[in-house]
């Protein structure tokens, strides 16, 4: 069961753990939705600031809602009924492991991260599980940049947890003015989709940046969707899982939008810049090898997930991947 009663779900004691863009866009979200809100950092400096001005560096120029009151902190996480992780996916460990120190018994933590964990290739739940024990773990993803949440503008996205009825919960707590999630119970799709687009949204940033043409681009988008779900499925998520926010949603908008930082790293290589010189953090970067490991070890075939590993770690030039692609022997269209 959720945990979670009805009382909660009318102002509930919410806290944003990871003071980032991401992070401050949640914190508005659940704010918004009429609770109380703590956003927490590791900066005392940037805590005050935030309390003093309304306004964080991390999203330049919109004013945070009074409900919202910044700390750098953890002890805080101790009167919070519901914990959002928003921090990296690469520190969802450490992270996880400082709020099982300060979070009550029973707290429920929401990881908010799109990633898998380059060390071990498990997902940011499998990370955040073996830290923090202390009460049930979700998930949110889906299509949704921190600048558009902010604002408030219209977006969906998804909840899972293993309990449906602690993901509806947390559904109804969180929705909002221009805020709409919805709940499912496929931990492992919500998440790889996340992930997995990641991977993909480099491929397009490509194809923009070498200029190969809209044409391109479809197919890339299309035909990667493909490799998502094949690879999903055998990860052991639900192909339909896949269908949705978390899957084809969340890739529709990053494969198009330089607010991606992994569509920006794909462009960047498109137009012949070295990877390492990225100055951005791009969880594509990591999870494309992951990706291509699980595919082999599957036997799944991900060709333009192989293409977007090698060009990161410097086997394959952005030309002869394109060569690599369009070599390949044709075959039927399978979709599934």
């Amino acid at each position: 069961m959720s945990g979670i009663s009805e009382e909660a779900r009318e102002r509930t004691r919410i806290a944003v753990y990871g003071a980032g863009a991401w992070g401050a866009a949640l914190a508005m979200v659940a704010a918004r939705a009429g609770h109380e809100v703590a956003l927490v950092g590791r900066d005392h400096a940037v805590a005050d600031a935030i309390n003093r001005t309304r306004r964080t560096p991390y999203l330049p120029g919109m004013d945070l809602p009074e409900g919202i009151q910044a700390t750098a902190d953890p002890a805080s996480l101790l009167h919070a009924e519901i914990i959002l992780l928003a921090t990296p996916a690469q520190v969802t460990g450490i992270a996880a492991g400082e709020i099982s120190r300060h979070a009550r018994p029973g707290t429920a933590v929401v990881s908010c991260a799109k990633g898998i964990d380059r060390q071990t290739g498990l997902l940011v739940s499998e990370v955040a599980f073996a830290s923090y024990a202390k009460g049930p773990i979700a998930v949110l993803s889906g299509p949704g940049f921190a600048a558009d949440v902010a604002l408030g503008l219209p977006t969906a996205v998804t909840i899972a947890a293993e309990d449906l009825i602690l993901a509806e919960a947390l559904c109804q707590i969180l929705a909002g003015p221009g805020f709409r999630p919805y709940a499912a119970s496929d931990m492992v799709g919500v998440q790889l989709g996340g992930a997995l687009k990641n991977v993909l949204a480099i491929a397009a940033g490509v194809v923009a940046g070498r200029r190969l043409g809209a044409s391109a681009e479809a197919a890339v988008i299309t035909r990667g969707f493909v490799e998502m779900r094949r690879l999903a499925a055998a990860w052991g998520a639900k192909s339909d899982t896949l269908m949705g926010l978390s899957g084809l949603g969340d890739l529709v908008l990053t494969c198009r939008s330089t607010q991606s930082r992994n569509f920006a790293l794909g462009v960047a290589l498109g137009e012949g810049a070295d990877p390492a010189t990225f100055g951005k953090l791009a969880e594509g970067a990591f999870t494309a090898s992951i990706a291509v490991e699980r595919a082999v070890a599957f036997g799944i075939e991900a060709p333009i997930m192989h293409c977007v590993a090698a060009v990161l770690d410097g086997s394959l030039s952005v030309d002869g991947a394109v060569e690599r692609l369009l070599s390949r022997p044709l075959k039927r269209e399978d979709v599934y």
